[in-house]
């Protein structure tokens, strides 16, 4: 299965554009680049949609969710039925990610890409289950490439749908019981990291038990190896989540769409995306620093900036629902800011 066959990211270049929206921004009355990230953020944003007034449109939310047998190693202090019993709570609007969605207008979907539990169908549920959780990848692969691939593709079909509806706000946010575990280990291979340096607590581990983690995903590396393609060790030590979130956020990119970036685990889908076609970066916006300390060293791997810093470490996407407002007062100051010429003010720059 070629789940990324037809994958043609657009460059989001254009000097004329640039320099006119660099223009615009500069003529709003303030002195140059007072406003900080938020101009960074309102240029990123006019490029992507090749545009000076940019809209932000249907913002949506996927929380993707799996399961993960490297539990089996005990690098989660909790049970793996959380992950199934938190999907149902969200799709009724409860958790983090159901509150915050509610409140800031995202229209917020659960993913079931491989959640150890059969769900009966509902409205706000996308069953894109590959298989009941991804192997021990202590033991073997946590997917077969074919799996993975599976999960690529699942993770752009959803997300052309919802591009065909209108939607050019996305943010992907994640629930699987152990999946800083693939993320860990995903951050360490694609960025050739010592593993012992990225891993954390991921729900509350403590020290000794880190220690113990990190020593589970080192042998786990070195059992299985470090491949030649970026598919291929998504395949060795990702999940089903982490898949399909990457494949999701390379449908984005081709579809021109915003991506909100998420906290760690979702950052491990980026770096996949990132391993396969670098030009995804162009797309994301990084929403948060999680207190996860493996996180920032995924976003300077990349070349990020992330937009807030609140010591999260919860996921499901909440840190990228906080960050949303900060994204429309960029998109607000760039449309609606009065500039010099109209409010009659002096330039000093000129």
């Amino acid at each position: 299965m070629k789940a990324l066959e037809n994958l043609k990211i657009a460059t989001v270049e254009n000097e004329e554009l640039q320099n006119l929206l660099q223009y615009n921004i500069d003529q709003k009355t303030k002195p140059v680049g007072s406003l900080g990230q938020l101009e960074e953020l309102a240029m990123q944003i006019g490029l992507i949609q090749q545009t000076t007034q940019p809209s932000l449109n249907k913002p949506v939310m996927l929380t993707i969710a799996s399961d993960h047998e490297i539990t089996n190693e005990k690098v989660s202090p909790v049970p793996t039925e959380i992950t199934w019993q938190q999907c149902l709570n969200f799709l009724n609007g409860g958790g983090g990610i159901g509150f915050l969605c509610q409140h800031f207008g995202f229209d917020l979907y659960v993913v079931d890409a491989g959640v150890n539990y059969d769900f009966e169908p509902h409205p706000k549920l996308i069953n894109k289950k590959v298989r009941k959780g991804s192997r021990n990848f202590l033991n073997e692969p946590a997917m077969t490439l074919e799996e993975c691939n599976q999960a690529l593709q699942n993770g752009r079909e959803i997300v052309a749908g919802f591009a065909d509806n209108g939607t050019n706000v996305i943010g992907f946010g994640e629930m699987g019981i152990g999946n800083s575990s693939p993320a860990t280990a995903l951050l360490s291979v694609y960025a050739g990291i010592p593993v012992e340096t990225c891993t954390g607590p991921g729900c509350g581990l403590l020290p000794e038990s880190v220690q113990r983690k990190a020593q589970v995903l080192k042998q786990a590396i070195e059992k299985l190896g470090i491949a030649q393609t970026p598919e291929e060790n998504l395949a060795r030590f990702g999940g089903l989540e982490i898949a399909t979130i990457a494949g999701g956020m390379l449908e984005a990119a081709r579809q021109r769409m915003l991506i909100l970036v998420d906290g760690f685990i979702s950052t491990s889908g980026f770096l996949a995306a990132y391993a396969i076609n670098p030009a995804v970066k162009d797309y994301a916006i990084f929403s948060h620093c999680s207190h996860e300390p493996g996180h920032l060293k995924m976003i300077d791997f990349v070349g990020g900036n992330p937009v807030l810093d609140l010591k999260l470490r919860l996921g499901e996407g909440t840190g990228s629902a906080l960050a949303f407002p900060i994204v429309q007062a960029s998109v607000a100051m760039l449309n609606k800011m009065n500039s010099f010429t109209e409010a009659k003010v002096y330039n000093i720059t000129e």
